[in-house]
């Protein structure tokens, strides 16, 4: 897992990289809870986080697993930025925004998504 979820540095800054691209149904399951785990050790407001859904499967038990993490990590992450969430249905990226009260930001490239994390 550490492999998957590790902290990257990007301008002197540093970024929790939550790498879910490829992932499939299980082992996004898997990841997700590792997610809510490695989160919770953190400092209130302290994380930027950046997930890679680039490839990854997103299903209806997933989705709901996504849900409850970005509402459980809330506490935690000041800004969050997501990368490859094209193929995420529409009408899941809208009830994660919905559910979890967070601002998600999608880029279209890492390096776009890590300029914005570290930005002002």
């Amino acid at each position: 897992m550490d492999d998957r979820i590790h902290f990257i540095e990007h301008n002197g800054a540093q970024i929790l990289l939550l790498d879910f691209s490829h992932a499939t149904a299980p082992q996004m399951q898997l990841l997700l809870e590792h997610v809510r785990i490695t989160v919770a050790q953190h400092a209130r407001e302290s994380l930027v986080t950046l997930a890679d859904f680039t490839g990854a499967t997103v299903d209806h038990a997933v989705a709901t697993k996504i849900k409850e993490v970005l509402t459980l990590d809330r506490p935690f992450v000041k800004k969050t930025a997501w990368v490859g969430s094209e193929s995420i249905p529409r009408a899941f990226l809208e009830s994660f925004h919905d559910f979890s009260q967070r601002e998600i930001v999608t880029f279209k490239t890492r390096e776009e998504a890590m300029d914005w994390l570290v930005g002002e």
